[in-house]
């Protein structure tokens, strides 16, 4: 009897959310972009085609359409030529401010020609429950802390499991999912405060003087260089798919949770500001009240 474990191959397309080909390779915009160009180009030379010459219009059709593929078919930064150039032309139409938001009614800076107050910056964000629930774009999402597994050192056949586990979890999802992948300041302190507290309860000098040398390089780690972690953030569209959700991660070996409102507040205050260190203890969430009790 042969077992046959031969390591599966999943082909994920680049881009999920590419656009359909219609005809010759071409989406829809392309086509339209071409298309609309030559129309125009034949258009012209029909209203207007007796006053010029044919050679002035061969050679305006060529560059006129030349242009049309280019723009069609070209990239910029990732994006479609025309996307990048329509965005160029809205940022060069737009206000200079530092950042986004609402600008005031009558700024002072139309006194004395100084520059503008830049406007705060507004989260789509609107609110955080105490359950970790928040509403973004008008919709309940929840957020998941992951964390990760190696799918190479599996057998042929449980990378395969892995596979299938992870697709029927995406053919769960009744909404909109995002999964964030982020590198984040890791503090060391903390580690190396704890090995320092329980280095003098080991049974022998020689295990106290390691654990003691050991936390020194962690301190010595944390000062000269920059350690990070990797972040890995699943947010579900509904707030009752969390536990569904948890349940199908935890499946494929996946260390999952739902985050409460404190974490959630904290994970958006670091989405904001990564390269801070993170605060120390709880974060409160929006709009309740935070009391202090004196000893």
């Amino acid at each position: 009897m042969t077992h046959d474990d031969t390591t599966p191959r999943a082909v994920v397309p680049a881009n999920v959310n590419e656009a359909d080909r219609i005809a010759f390779g071409l989406t829809f915009r392309q086509l339209g972009i071409i298309g609309g160009a030559g129309l125009g180009g034949f258009g012209l030379h029909q209203t207007f085609g007796h006053l010029l010459p044919p050679v002035v219009w061969i050679v305006a059709g060529f560059i006129v359409f030349s242009t049309a593929i280019v723009v069609a078919l070209g990239r910029r930064d990732g994006l479609p030529l025309d996307v990048w150039l329509r965005h160029g032309f809205a940022l060069s139409r737009s206000p200079r401010q530092l950042t986004p938001g609402t600008a005031r009614a009558t700024p002072v800076a139309t006194v004395a020609g100084r520059p503008s107050v830049p406007a705060p910056l507004r989260s789509p964000v609107t609110s955080v429950s105490p359950t970790g629930v928040f509403t973004s774009e008008g919709s309940n999402k929840v957020l998941i802390a992951c964390g990760t597994t190696n799918i190479h050192l599996r057998t042929g056949g449980e990378q395969s499991a892995l596979l299938d586990g992870f697709g029927r979890f995406l053919n769960s999802l009744t909404g909109p999912a995002q999964i964030v992948v982020a590198p984040r300041r890791h503090d060391l302190t903390a580690h190396a405060q704890a090995i320092a507290d329980h280095a003098p309860r080991l049974p022998h000098p020689a295990l106290q003087a390691a654990a003691d040398d050991y936390a020194e390089f962690l301190l010595d780690l944390d000062t000269q260089r920059d350690p990070l972690r990797r972040q890995v953030l699943a947010v579900i569209t509904g707030e009752h798919s969390a536990d569904t959700a948890v349940r199908a991660l935890s499946g494929l070996g996946v260390e999952a949770a739902a985050l409460d409102g404190p974490a959630v507040t904290a994970a958006l205050a670091s989405a904001v500001d990564p390269f801070s260190p993170p605060v120390p203890g709880p974060r409160a969430v929006p709009g309740a009240p935070i009391t202090l009790r004196s000893a």
